[in-house]
């Protein structure tokens, strides 16, 4: 077993996470597999620290330096003045002359006014970088700066690269002669402000690794996942959808493409943009951008659902065969496929000539990566958001309508009088988290891909094709390879979703009001903790138990959906595998 370095209580330094900054902690105890370090910062933020991040103090010794200047682009050339300024560091007292006693003096009082917690302002080159509360992005002024606080001074850097790891200094004494001191400075920081902050407001070409693969993958990713979408749907059609007889047989170009089938979907993507246009539900302000506007949305989402539902029972009561999507289905997938490709090219002609308070902060200036991870943030025709509209209206109703298809067909390719337990099971769940998203339609705007993806061919595929049709896996499963589920085993079932609805539910909802208003005197009794990337993360209610009990309802949500597929082969949990690795993703 490996020896520590440091005991229990020891005074040492630690490295501020994120950070190149060291402050004074203690050390209050060791874990020996993990080989972290719980130790404890002066404003009683409680940490891990790898070994290597903490450091003695008698390592931490004040360098001369022949020169005293104070200015930003100094104090961002100097190693040992970014230690030497860090909160709680012993005097050091000696005699010197006149002059540089008065420079040592004003060195020290400075010191001591900036004794500071650290809160990291993330300020990214992007057109509509946000900064968040544990997700949510915070008001910013006309100008693109952000709100300033009269107790915060911000020190910027005199080169524009650097804006991104720039810190807000929050004093916890009062100010009391450090304007006359930094007079000089902030005519510095006033002449170089503007141009800093025009650079911000213009899209970067890449401050920070792409994400998939950069380029590469997102080619890859176009190409591939359509591909694979095909071949797992023709992998279930199998009698014996094993492993081992992949790939599956291939039909005929001419047996995947059919233009009344393409007319079928485009009526459906604009009969749901009529119902969008509604009049109807209350209209909602989403989360500030970051010229301070808030766009406003019509939350209507279930009462679309609502005339789908009527809609579809008038279409079947005058002889309409809805058993029409499952011949067709491969079809309809193709033509889904198509559909995105082309609204992906019309959003990536359209970013194009968009100004740049309106891009992504994704965006890369790449053309086939910003084709695939979208440019612009929120593009919309008049009042007619794309980005929000695709998000929950043609592929989250239909992924519903698509389950009422397959459960139809099970009953005609089975023989059956009635659909299976297992069949009833799967609908029943999948239903209920439809309904469940259209009913909290609001919480959608505090979500990553409104507040901060832009909308191009990886959104639009996944909201089109990839819900209605993937998400819809274990019912069109279950038509070709039927599970008989016994009473005790849908009931362990049912008790296994209702337990992830609820986790996923109450942390959610929980989640999005502290989003929404984190001074909520309801939530008032939660407790936070202010990270390094400049966030406050909720530590108790669900947020307690687990880092992320939202995903883990989810999770375990999936799980309920595939288990009534039996376990004769592995293709009905792909869904749940795909879920895990998304977000693993997604944390990462």
């Amino acid at each position: 077993m490996p020896s520590r370095k440091f005991a229990d209580g020891e005074v040492v330094r630690g490295r501020w996470p994120g950070s190149s900054l060291y402050y004074e902690v203690e050390i209050l105890s060791h874990d020996s597999q993990s080989q972290l370090y719980t130790v404890r910062y002066k404003d009683g933020t409680e940490l891990e620290l790898k070994e290597n991040d903490i450091k003695p103090l008698t390592s931490f010794r004040q360098r001369k330096s022949g020169s005293t200047s104070s200015s930003p682009s100094r104090r961002r050339g100097s190693r040992s003045r970014s230690r030497s300024r860090s909160p709680g560091r012993p005097l050091r007292s000696s005699r010197r002359s006149a002059s540089a006693s008065h420079q040592a003096d004003i060195k020290e009082m400075r010191k001591e006014v900036l004794e500071v917690k650290l809160t990291p302002l993330v300020l990214k080159p992007f057109g509509n970088s946000l900064s968040r509360y544990n997700g949510e992005p915070e008001r910013t002024e006309r100008d693109g700066l952000p709100p300033r606080n009269t107790e915060e001074k911000f020190h910027l850097s005199e080169e524009s690269r650097y804006i991104s790891t720039q810190y807000s200094l929050r004093p916890r004494r009062e100010e009391i002669k450090l304007k006359d001191i930094d007079s000089k400075e902030e005519n510095i920081v006033a002449t170089k402000g503007s141009t800093l902050w025009k650079t911000s407001e213009e899209p970067a070409t890449q401050t920070k690794a792409l994400e998939f693969g950069g380029v590469p993958g997102a080619f890859l990713i176009m190409l591939g996942l359509p591909a694979f979408l095909f071949l797992l749907l023709l992998m279930c059609k199998q009698k014996e959808p094993r492993l081992l007889n992949f790939p599956p047989p291939l039909p005929a170009l001419s047996d995947l493409w059919e233009t009344r089938v393409f007319g079928v979907y485009l009526l459906w993507f604009f009969l749901q943009a009529l119902f969008y246009l509604l009049p109807i539900g209350k209209v909602v302000e989403g989360m500030p951008l970051t010229d301070g506007r808030r766009l406003k949305y019509r939350l209507n989402g279930f009462y679309a659902f609502l005339l789908t539902a009527v809609a579809v029972g008038a279409a079947v009561f005058w002889g309409l065969e809805l058993l029409y999507i499952y011949h067709h289905f491969l079809q309809l997938v193709l033509a889904a496929f198509a559909f995105t490709v082309g609204l992906s090219a019309y959003l990536a002609v359209r970013a194009a000539g968009a100004p740049p308070a309106a891009l992504a902060p994704g965006s890369s200036g790449n053309a086939i990566y910003d084709f695939f991870i979208g440019r612009e943030l929120n593009p919309r025709i008049g009042t007619f958001d794309l980005k929000y509209f695709c998000e929950l209206r043609p592929g989250l109703i239909g992924w519903g309508v698509v389950n009422l298809v397959m459960l139809l067909a099970e009953m005609k390719v089975q023989s059956r009088a009635a659909p299976s337990l297992a069949m009833i099971l799967v609908n029943s769940f999948q239903l209920l988290y439809v309904v469940d998203a259209l009913w909290n339609e609001e919480a959608l705007l505090t979500t990553m891909d409104i507040t901060h993806d832009g909308f191009g061919f990886m959104l639009a595929f996944g909201d089109l094709v990839w819900v209605p049709f993937i998400y819809s896996f274990q019912a069109f499963y279950l038509v070709h390879h039927p599970n008989e589920v016994s009473w005790l085993m849908a009931s362990l079932i049912i008790a296994l979703k209702l337990c992830g609805y609820v986790i996923f539910r109450c942390a959610n909802s929980q989640k999005n009001a502290f989003r929404k208003n984190p001074s909520d005197p309801k939530l008032a009794h939660l407790k936070t903790i202010h990270t390094s990337t400049g966030k406050n993360l909720l530590v108790s209610g669900w947020w307690g138990f687990v880092r992320h009990p939202n995903y883990l309802g989810d999770l375990i949500m999936a799980l309920a959906w595939s288990l009534p597929c039996g376990f004769k082969h592995i293709l009905p949990y792909f869904y749940v595998i795909y879920f895990a690795v998304l977000l693993v993703h997604r944390e990462a």
